[in-house]
């Protein structure tokens, strides 16, 4: 996890494409919720990464609870090469689904970072 944070800006967010609401800030914030976002996944692939400027999407395949899940997730970067903001694109439905049922209660073991992330 550590060498994941490093490659993040001190700014850096993650915009919730459950929620859409939710932007958790901050890399502390992304530290716990990329914990326990890729601690749920299993035979996570990253497959290729597009694009050549500060915009890039990395697509990836992972399953979980015996679901395939894939996501296009458009990251943008700084003047120095670091992740600024991270938005996740998953897909199908039913992966989605269980994704969030999955996901909330670990991240509702957060709650100052969940406030944080509904913050404006």
């Amino acid at each position: 996890m550590d060498r994941l944070v490093d490659t993040l800006a001190p700014g850096a967010e993650l915009v919730s494409p459950l929620s859409g609401r939710m932007v958790f800030r901050g890399r502390e914030d992304l530290r716990l919720l990329l914990a326990e976002v890729y601690g749920g996944l299993r035979d996570l692939r990253w497959q290729e990464v597009i694009g050549d400027g500060r915009t890039r999407v990395a697509v990836s395949e992972a399953r979980i609870a015996g679901i395939t899940i894939t996501d296009a997730l458009v990251f943008e970067l700084d003047d120095t090469g670091r992740i600024m903001r991270l938005r996740p694109h998953l897909r199908p439905l039913l992966a989605i689904a269980v994704f969030a049922l999955l996901l909330g209660p670990k991240i509702a073991r957060h709650p100052a970072a969940v406030r944080r992330a509904l913050r404006r």
